[in-house]
């Protein structure tokens, strides 16, 4: 099993990502010009958590460019996982925070993000893959 250390090694920047995508989810937004614009949090949504997976999928594919890994690995990983951390995110401020609310649409545009990067790195992967 490995430890804490493993997944530093291989995946540091994912790991910067994700805190990064864990601080915007509960810090105070300010208020700006940019609030008019209908369904814009949607598409910072979908970027964010595209970003994510996106990034997971990347240094997986790195991380196992010379003995390579079962597809399904990534899969759960890069895809499966985040859009669980996704709901939960969406639970946490629901119920946790008094400046925040959890949102179905959130969660559907998280989902979007993560599942847009993970149809790209798996036919990078499969591509990779049949190169071999």
């Amino acid at each position: 099993m490995p430890d804490i250390r493993h997944f530093l090694i291989r995946y540091p920047v994912s790991l910067l990502v994700i805190a990064a995508v864990v601080y915007l989810s509960f810090f105070r937004t300010p208020s700006t010009g940019l609030d008019n614009i209908p369904n814009l949090d949607k598409v910072v949504h979908v970027c964010m958590y595209f970003g994510m997976s996106g990034m997971l999928w990347l240094e997986f594919l790195r991380a196992h460019r010379h003995a390579p890994a079962p597809l399904w690995h990534a899969w759960a990983g890069a895809c499966l996982c985040p859009i669980l951390f996704s709901g939960a995110v969406e639970l946490l401020q629901a119920y946790c925070t008094a400046y925040r609310s959890g949102d179905w649409m959130d969660f559907a545009a998280n989902a979007t993000g993560v599942l847009l990067a993970s149809a790209i790195g798996s036919r990078l992967a499969v591509r990779r893959k049949g190169r071999r």
